[in-house]
C-alpha cells in the first residue's frame, strides 16, 4: 500500500513539473505570437489573444519598398545553410581522425578542442574583428561564416567522435579486406551509419548563425548585409524605434525554417544526442 501511495505521489510530482515546464516555455511563445497579430506597435497594449487581429505587421515585413526583412532573411538563410554544410564536412573529417586513427598530437588535439569549447566565441571578439580587419572580410558574410564554422568545430567533433567511437572498427577492417580504401570506408561504411550525428551537428550548425547577434553585430556594416538578429534588433533600437509588435512578427517567422528542419531530423536526434555521448 505504501509502495502504490509512493508511487502516485511520485507520478504527482512528474506530471506536476512537466506540466511547469511546458508552461515556461509555452507561455512566451504564446505572447510572441499574440503581439504579432495585434494592431498596435508598443507591447504595452498587447494581449496574448488580441481582439481585433491583424496581419499588416507581415505585410510590412514582406514589404520590399518599405522593409528590409526579406533581404535579411536571404541573408540569414544563406549564412546558415553554407555553415550547416561546411561544418558538417569539417567535423566529419575532424572526427572520423580522431576516432579512427592514432597520431602524435592526438590526445593534445582532442584536449585543446574541449578547452576551445569552453570559451565563447564572443571572448575572442578584439581577435575576431582584428583577423577579419587584416584580412579584408569585415562586412562579408564570407568573414562570419568562417567564424561560425571554426566556433562549431570543437564542440560537433567531441560529439562526433563519441558516436563514432560506437560503430565497431571490425566493419573497416572487413572493408580493408576487401580492397577498400579510407575514402571508401569513410562515405560508405562509416558515414551512412552516422546518419543520426551528422543530423544533430547539421540542426546545431543551423540554429547558431540565426540565433547569434554579436558576432554579427561586429563584423557587419552595410544594412543590406544584416542577419534576421541585427536587422530586427534595428527595429526597436534606434531613436524613436518603437516596433516591437514588428519585431515579433519577424521573431515568429524566424522560428519556421528551425521547426521544418527539427521535423525533418527528428527521427534521428534522440539517437544521435544519446549515442554520442555513452563514449568519448
Amino acid at each position: 500500500m505504501n509502495n502504490k501511495k509512493s508511487k502516485i505521489i511520485r507520478l504527482t510530482i512528474s506530471y506536476i513539473l512537466i506540466l511547469l515546464m511546458i508552461f515556461i516555455v509555452i507561455y512566451p511563445l504564446l505572447w510572441v505570437i499574440g503581439s504579432s497579430f495585434n494592431p498596435g506597435q508598443s507591447l504595452s497594449g498587447s494581449k496574448m489573444f488580441p481582439e481585433n487581429p491583424t496581419l499588416k505587421h507581415y505585410q510590412f515585413l514582406f514589404d520590399l519598398d518599405k522593409s528590409n526583412y526579406m533581404l535579411w532573411y536571404w541573408n540569414s538563410m544563406k549564412i546558415s545553410i553554407i555553415t550547416m554544410i561546411l561544418s558538417v564536412i569539417s567535423v566529419a573529417f575532424t572526427a572520423y581522425s580522431f576516432s579512427r586513427y592514432r597520431f602524435v598530437g592526438r590526445k593534445n588535439g582532442l584536449l585543446t578542442f574541449l578547452i576551445l569549447q569552453m570559451i565563447p566565441n564572443f571572448a575572442a571578439l578584439i581577435a575576431i574583428f582584428v583577423l577579419a580587419n587584416r584580412t579584408g572580410l569585415i562586412d562579408t558574410h564570407l568573414g562570419l561564416i568562417l567564424v561560425y564554422v571554426g566556433g562549431q568545430i570543437p564542440m560537433n567533433t567531441w560529439l562526433m567522435k563519441g558516436y563514432l567511437d560506437t560503430i565497431p572498427k571490425e566493419l573497416d577492417e572487413s572493408a580493408k579486406m576487401d580492397g577498400a580504401g579510407h575514402f571508401r570506408i569513410f562515405f560508405q561504411i562509416v558515414m551512412p551509419l552516422a546518419k543520426p550525428i551528422i543530423a544533430v551537428v547539421a540542426l546545431f550548425s543551423f540554429i547558431a548563425p540565426l540565433g547569434d547577434f554579436i558576432l554579427a553585430r561586429i563584423l557587419l556594416r552595410d544594412e543590406a548585409k544584416l542577419t534576421l538578429a541585427v536587422g530586427l534588433y534595428e527595429l526597436v533600437a534606434k531613436q524613436f524605434g518603437n516596433e516591437f509588435t514588428k519585431f515579433a512578427a519577424g521573431a515568429v517567422l524566424v522560428a519556421i525554417p528551425i521547426a521544418i528542419l527539427f521535423l525533418m531530423f527528428q527521427k534521428y536526434f534522440v539517437s544521435g544526442l544519446t549515442a554520442g555521448g555513452t563514449k568519448g
